[in-house]
């Protein structure tokens, strides 16, 4: 891991245009229709038991990933669906096998009674979410909807030809490219020289991670970042990686955390609430209570499949994800 943190330790980057963030977080419209109808605590405790129960081929998932092999992947019902998508407009196809690859977040609204013992939180900069692939000499990065928006040389392991072309050697990550600062900022690494660390806990080598404790909360609120700070993400401990939301990893804006975690927070440039603050944040309150409130119905419809685990993406050749 000392060669993992050291390779990390730098950045690579590409060009790209600069990224707006005047209007209120994107994430609050995706939290309005996605929200599930189990409590979040709720949801957090079966994802932990069900983890410990799955024993995925995470080896051939990364190799797949690495070498673009996706060979006896395909099910008749994907093949006759394709063709229906080909009868409309071939050239609308999104890319499937590289989209929803990624980790991602939901509104942290129930506090985990554990927040400040079994969580961490990461502060994340300004940017997109990329899936990173280093293999066969060429470095690749991913949108969170699968299409390939850049390839180049880097010195990842099997991203530089001349370095490496050995079929072992592939790496990818999950990582935050920010266009302001022309670089990829690295959350999580999925694989490393081929192997595969999508069932280890967290080990943040790229961006830094701090306790969860009201200490340590007003300590990182107060700090100075190289980079424009878009929100933070808040991981249990014990997670493993997981391709698509999950109540195991938290998001909040700066600014929400004396509300939200009812934390007193040092005033400054990450925690001054913008106009909509009180406006956004009952929103998703109200969102989420309406939910509460028809629990029982949406449970008998079946609503509780939202409470899955993405991890079948790994394993599933016809995944079924409540999220897509």
């Amino acid at each position: 891991m000392e060669e993992l943190s050291k390779a990390l330790a730098g950045s690579f980057s590409v060009s790209q245009d600069l990224n707006s963030t005047a209007a209120p977080h994107p994430r609050l419209a995706q939290y309005k229709s996605k929200y599930s109808s189990l409590e979040q605590s709720e949801r957090r405790r079966q994802l932990l038991e069900l983890q410990k129960s799955k024993r995925l081929d995470y080896v051939n998932h990364a190799r797949r990933l690495a070498e673009d092999d996706w060979t006896g992947m395909e099910s008749e019902e994907e093949e006759k669906k394709d063709d229906e998508e080909m009868d409309i407009d071939i050239g609308k196809k999104l890319p499937k096998r590289y989209a929803n690859q990624l980790m991602l977040s939901e509104w942290l609204i129930d506090v985990p009674s554990d927040l400040g013992q079994e969580w961490i939180v990461v502060v994340c900069p300004v940017g997109k979410r990329a899936l990173i692939v280093a293999s066969r000499g060429l470095t690749s990065a991913y949108t969170k909807s699968g299409y390939c928006v850049n390839t180049f040389p880097s010195l990842l392991p099997g991203g530089n030809k001349r370095h490496s072309t050995a079929a072992k050697d592939y790496t990818i990550l999950d990582c935050i490219y920010s266009e302001v600062n022309q670089t990829y900022y690295v959350l999580d690494v999925l694989c490393w020289r081929g192997h595969p660390f999508y069932d280890c806990q967290f080990k943040f080598v790229g961006l830094q991670n701090f306790p969860c404790t009201p200490e340590s909360l007003c300590k990182v609120l107060s700090m100075d970042f190289p980079f424009e700070v878009d929100g933070l993400l808040f991981y249990h401990k014990q997670t493993h990686y997981s391709p698509g939301s999950t109540p195991l990893v938290g998001w909040l804006r700066p600014y929400m955390v004396s509300d939200v975690l009812g934390v007193a927070v040092p005033a400054g440039p990450l925690t001054t609430k913008p106009e909509y603050a009180g406006q956004q944040l009952q929103q998703i309150i109200e969102h989420k209570r309406s939910q509460k409130e028809g629990m029982q119905k949406r449970h008998s419809l079946g609503a509780s499949e939202n409470g899955r685990y993405e991890l079948e993406h790994l394993s599933t050749p016809t995944p079924k994800s409540p999220f897509l």
